[in-house]
């Protein structure tokens, strides 16, 4: 049995394989075809959707874990689809090299975080898939292509963000800078400033996102730029203090005390924001993007023109209130440039992402379900691995070449042997 890291979606496949390359993943997409079997591969498990499950053949990417090779005068990196991030990052800075940006959470493997989206917050530089320069696959009849912008140009545009519906991942090649040091400045502001500054706030942070607090005006603000040095990390206890005991043992504890009585969680959520403190720190970019998350939960978010997030963002403040809904975890706001991914969520415009968390457990239906009309009047597009309900009807409307991206799949798997019930939701039959 396989499972999301949530909770979410389980998998009980036919059969299992851990390819060692992509020869390896060659025959077992051509062993599968010849069974008339499906062929999905599973990763870490940290998409809160069913895009990796089947009844299938589900590939482990355990194996392909090898940095293949780094050049910093190219300023390219390629790694094997399934290196976790965290130990991307390690190994890129044994080279001397690193991501310009990610995600909060490094868990993930490279071509899980990547075929659904992951992002981080940036004024220049986009989400994952937006630093993607090569990409290494397999197609439905078991052969290996490779492609980039100028190799295959559709195939790259379609496939980057692409569900591993367009082929096997096995490789990627990734922009990358030299290591580089970020100073983060965290402190507690209220919601309305934040909303009336935001150019202002965007402006002058090359990283900055905020965790509204519902029940609350109150929001953390998150400002991440790169510096000079030197390295000033937090103390080690103070790190424990913030982002062990506080972010995760003592949050996992007040989350279970409010799904146990919820209407305790508007008056919890009001001590909390008024016990947040500020904090400045300097250290290796990595470490400073993402942070441990233990505390258990489920996740829907969506991506707004960036021009329309202060509208958004009040309306989902007025629906949590008239509501009368118990919401315990902050609301994350992030940003990305405009990219030219052909199924980012931030194709072709610039970007705002926001974020609504439910602790495992506690009922979710009703909030997602009204947070999403706010979002899809806002012609929003939801996160490819977050809870969503959103199918081929809408997403064509709101993905200018989601059309070509269908045409490339067409040619890359006309028998869908890359299908299962999630793509068929959101790409078709």
């Amino acid at each position: 049995m396989w499972r999301t890291w949530s909770g979410t979606h389980r998998a009980h496949p036919r059969t299992t394989a851990t390819p060692n390359g992509p020869a390896d993943v060659a025959g077992a997409v051509r062993s599968a075809a010849d069974r008339g079997l499906p062929v999905r591969m599973g990763g870490a498990g940290h998409s809160f959707t069913d895009a990796a499950v089947t009844d299938g053949l589900m590939l482990s990417p355990a194996a392909l874990n090898r940095l293949r090779s780094v050049d910093l005068e190219a300023g390219t990196a390629e790694a094997e689809a399934g290196l976790v991030l965290s130990d991307l990052n390690e190994a890129l800075a044994r080279r001397g090299a690193a991501l310009a940006n990610m995600g909060d959470i490094a868990v993930q493997t490279l071509a899980g975080a990547i075929q659904t989206g992951t992002h981080g917050t940036g004024r220049s530089t986009g989400g994952l898939a937006s630093q993607v320069v090569g990409m290494e696959l397999v197609r439905a009849d078991g052969e290996v292509v490779r492609c980039s912008a100028g190799d295959d140009p559709d195939l790259f545009g379609a496939a980057r963000v692409g569900l591993g519906a367009f082929g096997v991942v096995t490789a990627m090649t990734m922009a990358v800078r030299p290591t580089f040091l970020l100073n983060a400045r965290e402190e507690p502001m209220r919601l309305e400033e934040v909303l009336e500054r935001l150019p202002e706030l965007r402006a002058q942070n090359e990283h900055f996102e905020f965790f509204w607090f519902p029940h609350t005006g109150m929001a953390s603000t998150k400002r991440n730029n790169p510096a000079e040095g030197p390295a000033r990390p937090l103390a080690p206890f103070k790190a424990w203090l913030d982002d062990e005991f506080l972010s995760n043992t003592l949050f996992e504890r007040i989350n279970r005390a409010g799904r146990a009585l919820p209407a305790a969680i508007p008056a919890i959520n009001q001590v909390s924001a008024r016990a947040l403190s500020a904090r400045e720190y300097t250290d290796a970019s990595y470490k400073v993007f993402a942070s441990p998350r233990r505390v258990k939960f489920v996740e829907m978010e969506y991506a707004v023109p960036a021009e329309e997030l202060p509208g958004v963002l009040r309306e989902l403040r007025s629906l949590v209130d008239r509501g009368g809904h118990r919401i315990s975890f902050p609301v994350e706001v992030r940003f990305a440039p405009a990219d030219d991914v052909w199924l980012s969520t931030a194709y072709g415009r610039d970007t705002a992402y926001v974020a609504v968390h439910v602790y495992r457990g506690s009922p979710y239906q009703r909030f997602f379900s009204e947070a999403e009309a706010v979002f899809t009047a806002a012609e929003g597009r939801p996160h490819w691995g977050k809870l969503h309900t959103r199918d081929r009807s809408y997403l064509e409307r709101v993905y200018p070449r989601f059309g070509d991206a269908m045409e490339v799949r067409e040619r890359m798997d006309p028998e869908r042997r890359f299908a299962n019930a999630y793509t068929e939701r959101v790409f078709g039959p």
